[in-house]
């Protein structure tokens, strides 16, 4: 060792371990340049002397002959610092026993050190991880592969996956590492099952493998990471929340999602389950507000989902959609407010407890057995959407930590759910309150027809899209008959649905014909896109529309209609029969094009039009044309009043299935 104050050594010792010695009784006997260094201890500082100053806490290796792990050190300064230390017994003439100490930062950066630092966390991991190379022999085992031993004789050094074991089926193992080593996609959390040849003991992995590649790219082999998952709590636990990640959210529908909630934690958690949310939660519901409230009792939740292992459901004072009433000062409101869950293990109902303040719940507590109780609240994005109360009644076991743990899991992934349908309830009532108030309220076909129409949003997506329709009186007895559908949902198309409509009807009103009022309405639109466009020139909402937009004149019984890119209208005659003329095909609104032509035809009186959008005909099972032959069928015939003749035609077109669009339905009699 270099003494102090020596100056040799250079930039090398800058990447050399510190190297300590101690005997057996803690006392430091060596001390190198590099360890005066990494801790600021001189050696004249801490030769001969206790070392217990510098390493928290002592170094006691014990009778081990070699060692290796982390260690907090204090550095001179007063600083604390995490080191690795590999330990070796030094071997000396006299009676003592020595030990050298290699130490490095744990926070170096020198190639190498961080494969030392995590060599002891990956040997003493309980996850069973080995590498195998290409031909999936095995090369190299963690400590608790090596127990998997007598289990899978294959997690061997020096023994290949593909050398047959007699008794042992590696087949699957093989065509899984094969599969992974020559696609690189890895195979995460799959499950493999061992059972004793008597019988006696059966063992559950959960197996996860992934392909190791070289610096040139080029595949090195694979690792397998094991995990026992055999205990009947771990497996209950993960079958529980995959069948979360399953049942839970299958809808948009808040009460819906509360309900799927209470019905998969009966009976796997508790016997009895309440999920009961918050007003904010509820938009379509009274408000708690109104309700009679008490010192002793406020309504603070809706009761959204209720479940329990007995029938008719004993234990709840409240059915679902009933407003739930607590004691201010009762567990359920200090949940709600400070959003951390409450635990109680032994329900305490003694007197001078919160349930004196409530006597039917303590009645009830009483009455049906609860011993033990939990109240996780439903925590999503920052809020507090309701609480969740588990209980047991019939199940004599009280709640653990391990119990609150996983109905904590079950609640968390449940409220990101809930959540999710509470935005789109919101977003979904906005668009369609925004869509009916930009629709025509009193529709009119002034002297020329009778009109009726209807409009049903979709039952998928955000639920309303941009499906509009008109009917526009003009001064000399003309009608104009419009409908239109913008491309998307929500509420960003209900409003552009808007914008068109105000055009088409100022374009109306200027007198032009159809042809030429859609080539105006492309370009304006085009306009208000480009006016609309980011920094980098690209819109950022672009505008796409189909429209049919028709004039029709009782004078001359003329009908001039121009489309772009919109299905074409259905025309009944008197005599019932129906057609579908089709106007020049013209591109969609937006485009930029302009190329719109027009079709006049004429209509005898009684004559009925109808003009949709592509939702009332068009299905994933059949393409448009089928669906105008349906509608042809639909209409053909029918002798209704107008109002009930939308009501059937789009039963007959739609029926119980609903539809995966907007359906925008505007039809005229002459008269």
């Amino acid at each position: 060792m270099a003494a102090p104050g020596s100056t040799s050594g250079g930039a090398a010792e800058e990447t050399l371990p510190a190297v300590v010695v101690i005997d057996d009784a803690g006392t430091v006997t060596g001390w190198s340049r590099t360890a005066e260094k990494l801790f600021g201890y001189r050696a004249a500082e801490v030769l001969d002397r206790s070392a217990a100053p510098v390493f928290l806490p002592p170094v006691a290796p014990g009778d081990r002959e070699r060692w290796s792990g982390l260690l907090q050190a204090r550095h001179r300064d007063g600083g604390a610092l995490l080191v690795r230390v590999a330990g070796s017994r030094l071997r000396t003439p006299g009676p003592g026993v020595a030990w050298v100490l290699s130490m490095t930062p744990a926070t170096a950066e020198t190639p190498g050190r961080a494969a030392d630092l995590l060599e002891p966390l990956i040997s003493r991991s309980p996850v069973a991880m080995a590498i195998w190379d290409r031909d999936l022999r095995c090369v190299w085992l963690n400590a608790a592969a090596h127990e998997l031993n007598g289990v899978f004789p294959h997690y061997a050094i020096g023994r290949s996956l593909r050398e047959p074991i007699p008794g042992i089926d590696t087949d699957a193992a093989r065509e899984a590492m094969s599969r992974v080593l020559c696609d690189g996609n890895p195979m995460i959390d799959r499950e493999a099952r061992w059972t004793a040849a008597d019988g006696s003991a059966e063992l559950t992995l959960s197996t996860s493998l992934f392909r190791l590649d070289g610096v040139d790219g080029q595949p090195l082999g694979v690792c397998s990471l094991a995990l026992d998952i055999s205990t009947s709590r771990t497996r209950d636990r993960l079958s529980l929340l995959r069948e979360a990640s399953i049942r839970i959210g299958s809808t948009l529908d808040v009460n819906q999602t509360a309900q799927e909630l209470a019905d998969l934690a009966v009976p796997l958690i508790a016997d009895y389950v309440t999920v009961d949310l918050a007003e904010s939660v509820l938009p379509d519901t009274p408000p708690l507000q109104r309700l009679a409230a008490t010192e002793a009792r406020i309504p603070v939740f809706r009761r959204a989902g209720v479940a329990s292992v007995h029938d008719g459901i004993p234990e709840s004072l409240w059915p679902r959609g009933q407003a739930v009433f607590v004691p201010p000062s009762s567990p359920f409101t200090e949940v709600l407010s400070s959003g951390r869950s409450h635990f109680e293990p032994l329900l305490d109902t003694s007197p001078g407890t919160w349930l004196d303040q409530d006597p039917a719940r303590a009645e009830i507590i009483h009455g049906t057995g609860m011993h033990t109780l939990l109240i996780i609240p439903l925590a999503a994005r920052g809020e507090i959407l309701g609480v969740t109360v588990f209980v047991r009644n019939e199940n004599p076991a009280a709640f653990t930590k391990d119990d609150l743990m996983l109905a904590e899991e079950l609640v968390a992934r449940a409220a990101l759910s809930l959540d999710n349908a509470r935005q789109y309830t919101r977003e979904r009532t906005a668009a369609l309150a925004l869509q009916r108030n930009l629709l025509p309220r009193n529709l009119s076909g002034g002297d020329a027809v009778d009109v009726a129409s209807i409009y049903l949003p979709s039952d998928v997506h955000e639920g309303v899209g941009g499906d509009w329709f008109d009917a526009i009186p003009l001064r000399d007895s003309r009608v104009a008959l419009v409908v239109g559908d913008v491309t998307g949902h929500g509420i960003n198309a209900a409003a552009t649905m808007g914008r068109l409509r105000t055009a088409v009807r100022t374009l109306t009103y200027m007198g032009l014909p159809p042809d030429e009022l859609l080539t105006h309405l492309d370009d304006l639109v085009l306009r208000l896109t480009e006016e609309d466009a980011g920094d980098d020139g690209f819109p950022l909402d672009a505008v796409g529309a189909t429209c049919l937009y028709a004039i029709y004149d009782p004078g001359t019984r003329r009908c001039t209609m121009a489309t772009a890119g919109h299905p074409p209208p259905a025309l009944m005659d008197p005599s019932g029969a129906v057609s579908f003329p089709r106007p020049p095909s013209g591109t969609p609104i937006g485009v930029g094009l302009g190329s719109f032509g027009s079709l006049e035809l004429e209509l005898g009186e009684g004559s009925l039009i109808a003009l949709y959008t592509d939702g009332l005909i068009e299905t994933r099972e059949a393409d448009i044309e089928a669906g105008i032959d349906r509608l042809g069928a639909a209409l053909a015939g029918a002798a209704l009043p107008l109002e009930s003749l939308c009501a059937t035609v789009v039963e007959t077109m739609v029926g119980d299935k609903g539809s995966e669009d907007d359906i925008a339905l505007l039809v005229a009699r002459t008269r």
